[in-house]
């Protein structure tokens, strides 16, 4: 299991930030991909991106476009693309709901239930819900929660090695 973990976060997250919980985030969100699987029928072409959207506030910056630089899932590279909005035609495989005047998190994740979209959100989750995964702070460390059940309503299959990594798995 810590192999696994080196893996989802390798050197990317011993850089000198001033946030340093948001560059692991970062560095999650970045790792995520090779752990999920899409139905075959969403990419239109064996070398079509795999779409990483940050919907609204974006903390993270140009780290998140550092760390996905050249990575891909098979022969999908991942490219990020920042939006106000989210919904079933956006194009993102992974959408992490950042929030914003123009669509509440709660609004981005109501827009896309039951589609191909790995949702992920962050902070207390009160009233804007909690995607697929869900990042926590324990004992000052960023972990994740996993909703293993919503992402089978979503058409979505998560490795178990990503499920055993997480800190609370809900079926």
């Amino acid at each position: 299991m810590a192999v696994l973990a080196i893996c989802l976060l390798g050197p990317a997250v011993a850089t000198a930030d001033p946030q340093p919980d948001q560059e692991v985030k970062a560095a999650y969100l970045a790792r995520l991909a090779p752990f999920v699987v899409w139905p075959p029928s969403l990419f239109a072409g064996p070398s079509v991106p795999l779409t990483l959207c940050i919907q609204g506030g974006d903390p993270f910056g140009p780290v998140l476009d550092r760390m996905t630089a050249g990575q891909g899932v098979g022969s999908h590279p991942i490219i990020v693309r920042r939006i106000e909005r989210l919904d079933a035609d956006s194009g993102c495989q992974i959408a992490y709901l950042g929030g914003s005047p123009a669509q509440s998190q709660a609004a981005a994740l109501k827009a896309v239930d039951g589609k191909p979209v790995l949702t992920v959100t962050d902070g207390d989750g009160e009233g804007g819900g909690k995607g697929i995964v869900h990042f926590v702070l324990i004992s000052g460390r960023v972990r994740f929660e996993i909703d293993a059940g919503r992402a089978d309503q979503s058409g979505l299959s998560i490795s178990s090695k990503l499920l055993a990594l997480a800190s609370d798995v809900k079926r």
